[in-house]
């Protein structure tokens, strides 16, 4: 099994350290589509999983969630946050474990949904329905200075409600001098690029494990198609995500990798647990 660079008392110690460096913002890989965001000593996590609630769920079928890396931490021990986000429903983006503990050693916490999927957050994570924010199409909030624009996404296709709302998003996020987007699971859709283009993405967090019918899961994009993507929004750099967690359900990140080189697109491979800075950016023009 993968072990996490950092995890429990090293990444907590290093997440506090690099409060000390309040002029750039930091990113932690946790694995999957999870991702922590500190800046200015506030902190966002998106899209979380930090649980083994799948690999129990689905060990006696016919697609066994066996986790190819260690959890990098406890959720309990993450006390500091400020606002968390699900992307859609799929457990791996809003699981019940790893939020609920979240939710109790974060009693101000706010979590950020779909506006689709209210009453089924609220069912799931059994809270108010009126607790998360929600999302849509356009939709801006602002919380702890980090402001949120709803993206459609595309897990395979653009899914909305009876009301038109979308049942998978992605997000802008917004802070400081900063944009990253987080693409939540997606494939590529008409006019994405396009619309994406217009945030001058620092950041682009994407998915890369791919579409395999066999897999009997909704799929993402490719590596090759993520790199793509990421060279036509003019990210300034892209970070891989969601491989490397269950076996039946990743891919190599080398053809993701060599697509990206070939594009002259900035990229950084990150494994789970690795501490990334805004200070790599600079260091990326300068070359």
């Amino acid at each position: 099994m993968i072990e996490p660079v950092l995890k429990d008392d090293t990444l907590l110690a290093d997440i506090m350290a690099a409060r000390q460096d309040p002029d750039h913002f930091h990113l932690w890989w946790l694995g999957q589509s999870g991702y922590l965001i500190q800046w200015s000593g506030r902190h966002l996590l998106l899209d979380p999983y930090l649980s083994d609630s799948l690999t129990r769920k689905y060990a006696d079928t016919t697609i066994p969630h066996v986790r190819m890396t260690e959890r990098a931490v406890d959720p309990e021990r993450l006390d500091f946050i400020d606002v968390v986000t699900s992307s859609h429903n799929h457990t791996d983006h809003l699981d019940g474990e790893t939020l609920g503990p979240l939710l109790r050693v974060n009693p101000a916490m706010a979590l950020l949904i779909p506006e689709a999927n209210r009453q089924f957050v609220a069912d799931r994570l059994q809270i108010d329905p009126g607790q998360p924010l929600g999302m849509e199409d356009g939709t801006r909030q602002t919380v702890a200075g980090f402001e949120f624009i709803g993206v459609p996404s595309a897990h395979e296709a653009l899914e909305r409600d009876d009301q038109g709302r979308d049942k998978f998003l992605g997000y802008i996020v917004r802070f400081g001098d900063w944009t990253i987007y987080h693409g939540g699971d997606t494939v590529r859709y008409d006019g994405m690029a396009q619309r994406l283009r217009a945030w001058s993405i620092d950041v682009a967090l994407l998915p890369i494990n791919g579409t395999d019918p066999s897999r009997g899961v909704p799929g993402n994009l490719t590596g090759p198609e993520a790199a793509q993507l990421a060279h036509d929004i003019h990210a300034r750099l892209v970070v891989p995500g969601h491989y490397e967690m269950f076996k039946f359900n990743t891919a190599s990140s080398d053809s993701f990798l060599s697509t990206a080189l070939g594009l002259g697109q900035p990229v950084r491979l990150l494994r789970c647990g690795e501490h990334w800075s805004s200070a790599e950016l600079n260091q990326l023009e300068r070359d």
